[in-house]
């Protein structure tokens, strides 16, 4: 963890105005797709009855969350998400420590970063179909969004069911509020990671602002579809990115592995969607592609597939009850060198 500076040297929470962000968001996103009223109903009841029944298929493959309340999903629109968005990262970034600045500068900091997270939002805004946000909720224990005008976006431009593409998306994010609400730890856990991973002191940060210019020659250059973040950092900090990359990689392979696993059996059209929907990751244009490099999205792209064939292998070498080892404490979670070599996490922890 990165050493805490006196308490008059630091100050908590990145400088970013979250209420300015949404707003912005609100303003730049694209309208959803045009659907009559009733279609509108139908798609939010839909969405609203197959996250509970999702997460029940979910617990029948994994083992996990027996006993806890089978709960509906929050269905929103694309300015909503963006305003739960915002709420939730508000909480999970509060604790970061940063060097202190004048009040004056930080206010002007605080809304140049609301204007740019703004623009962000609104680029992934009309793309997340949903999320399971650890944080968020009125009790700040955990709410799922669904964002029905782009799960209606995506099914009709990869012309599958509504039925079956509703009910593969409610497996994936339902896989992801299991895991945290199954998991004890896990929610503290990822805040820490996230946490120690922003906290940055004076030197830190001149020496993110001196390698600048070689890690946006190297981003050029990069085949691996890695982020400006992760090129800027420094041996310590990349440390710290290593186990936050390794720990969202693993929860995002395991729910690709659950939705596709579970969905032949509830989801007739599941190797059509799969195929379609892999093909719609790696789309886009000219201008969607500099995005998506720029935000990470490639790795993220990247981290579905290494994550789901880390918990394929495992899962098809030892069960799923012993794959669930993983889920006992930190120590047991894979490293980002053993996400691509599942057998060593095997020897190391079953």
């Amino acid at each position: 963890m990165p050493s805490e500076p006196a308490d008059q040297d630091i100050q908590r929470g990145l400088p970013v105005d979250w209420a300015l962000a949404a707003r912005t968001a609100s303003k730049l996103m694209a309208p959803g797709p045009t659907v009559s009223r009733a279609e509108a109903q139908r798609t939010v009841e839909l969405l609203r009855n197959d996250a509970a029944t999702a997460e029940g298929h979910v617990r029948d493959l994994t083992g996990l969350g027996a006993g806890l309340p089978l709960l509906p999903a929050d269905v929103v629109d694309r300015p909503s998400w963006a305003v739960a968005a915002t709420s939730g990262m508000a909480v999970l970034t509060s604790g970061a420590r940063l060097p202190a600045v004048p009040n004056l500068a930080r206010r002007f900091t605080s809304g140049t970063a609301g204007l740019q997270a703004g623009a962000v939002l609104a680029y992934l805004g009309s793309r997340v179909l949903g999320q399971y946000d650890p944080f968020g909720g009125a009790d700040g224990q955990g709410k799922l969004l669904l964002v029905a005008p782009n799960v209606v976006a995506a099914q009709q431009v990869l012309d599958v069911s509504l039925d079956d593409f509703a009910m593969w998306v409610c497996l994936h994010e339902a896989t992801h509020r299991l895991q945290f609400t199954a998991v004890p730890w896990l929610r503290d856990y990822f805040a820490e990671q996230v946490t120690d991973f922003l906290s940055v002191n004076e030197q830190t940060a001149a020496g993110i602002l001196e390698r600048l210019p070689d890690a946006i020659s190297s981003m050029r250059g990069s085949k691996d579809g890695l982020g400006l973040i992760e090129l800027l950092q420094g041996p310590e900090q990349r440390l710290m990115l290593d186990r936050l990359l390794a720990l969202t990689t693993l929860l995002e392979g395991h729910a690709d592995h659950v939705m596709d696993a579970v969905g032949p059996t509830v989801v007739p059209s599941v190797s059509t969607i799969r195929a379609r929907f892999s093909a719609r990751r790696r789309g886009g244009g000219l201008l969607d592609r500099i995005l998506r490099a720029v935000l990470g999205v490639e790795a993220k792209v990247r981290q579905y597939a290494v994550g789901s064939a880390f918990t394929n292998a495992v899962v098809s070498e030892v069960g799923m009850e012993r794959f669930n080892q993983v889920w006992t404490s930190p120590e047991t979670l894979p490293t980002r060198a053993e996400l691509p070599d599942a057998p060593a996490w095997i020897r190391r922890v079953t």
